[in-house]
């Protein structure tokens, strides 16, 4: 409970504060599956990924961010675009990465409440909007390298 109450707030400080971010998001591919994770204060499914931190790099950010979120070991990483989320108030830039070969061991991240690899045809229903339209451009081969989430 506390933790949806504070992203609540972080929501009304993105109105008030109208910031640019920068995150990053990772297609985690295997045998026609893709890992998803749930998170504690959201209804839907999303690709793991988070905030990037300052003096991170974006691969250091997208290697922390799936070892917190599902425990995962990425062993190869490919970049695959960058794009533009301006909803929620503020003017957030998603850096995508694509990994087919990974390790899921332990996860330590208490805001994320499950992890589950689905297959890419599919979907659960409450997919994430800019989630789903990823993984269905990656699938049907029409993925640009930017443009919206």
């Amino acid at each position: 409970m506390l933790i949806r109450l504070a992203h609540w707030f972080l929501r009304i400080y993105w109105f008030i504060a109208r910031p640019v971010t920068l995150g990053v998001r990772v297609l985690m591919v295997n045998e026609g599956r893709v890992v998803l994770v749930k998170h504690s204060y959201q209804d839907a499914w999303f690709l793991p990924g988070g905030g990037v931190k300052r003096r991170e790099t974006l691969e250091q950010a997208i290697r922390r961010e799936a070892a917190e979120e599902c425990g995962a070991v990425l062993k190869q990483l490919q970049f695959l675009g960058i794009y533009s989320n301006l909803g929620e108030s503020k003017s957030d830039h998603v850096s995508l990465f694509l990994s087919t070969d990974f390790v899921i061991q332990e996860k330590n991240d208490h805001e994320i409440e499950m992890v589950s690899a689905f297959l890419l045809d599919q979907l659960p229903n409450n997919t994430s909007p800019g989630s789903k339209r990823k993984i269905l451009a990656y699938t049907n081969g029409s993925l640009e390298a930017t443009g919206l989430w």
